[in-house]
């Protein structure tokens, strides 16, 4: 099975241009490229796996890195699309009583995302402890919270703001994603 690149409809967004978004997709489907190539790579080598054990555990390795990247941006380019609204109902009620309220919540997240380093500032909630984890994912794999589920992605890595923010305007990076999201695409994540 191949994976491919999907497409995703973008109202005019606010502090974020066209070309970094082009900049930014084309990087998407880079990842589902190579997850790709990847796949075919390890179904070469299974073919003689005494003889290709040390490559085909780097390459398998590396499988996590590319699926991660191809699906955290999947996650994080369909918050924007049908322009933006704010979240609701019971993921609203439910962050807001878990943090104190939804601007407490925002602040946590957003200093989250201001951290140093590449990655993700990512919203998790976890269904059997019934708790939302605001946390920092490295890379795509490093950090990812075993049987949780992503609410809310905010890709960190500079490649996601650099034509149109420095590295020390991410706090006005931080600030666009929030004014374009579509709070009722994150709300479809959530299972309470």
């Amino acid at each position: 099975m191949s994976y491919s690149a999907k497409t995703f409809s973008f109202p005019a967004l606010q502090g974020i241009s066209p070309k970094q978004l082009e900049v930014h997709l084309k990087l998407y489907e880079g990842y589902v490229k190579f997850l790709n190539t990847l796949e075919s790579v390890v179904a070469d080598l299974k073919k003689d796996t005494e003889k290709n054990a040390y490559a085909l555990g780097e390459v398998t390795r590396r499988i996590g890195f590319e699926f991660n990247g191809m699906r955290m941006h999947e996650h994080y380019f369909s918050q924007w699309e049908s322009g933006p609204s704010p979240i609701e109902g019971t993921l609203r009620d439910t962050l807001s009583a878990q943090y104190g309220s939804m601007e407490l919540w925002q602040n946590e997240f957003s200093a989250v995302g201001m951290m140093r380093g590449i990655g993700w500032a990512i919203l998790s909630y976890d269904p059997v402890g019934k708790k939302f984890f605001n946390h920092f994912v490295m890379d795509h794999e490093l950090g990812q919270l075993n049987s949780t589920t992503t609410i809310l992605a905010l890709d960190m890595w500079e490649h996601a703001y650099m034509v149109d923010y420095t590295p020390s305007e991410k706090k006005q990076y931080i600030e666009a994603f929030f004014k374009n999201l579509n709070g009722s695409i994150v709300e479809k994540r959530f299972i309470s």
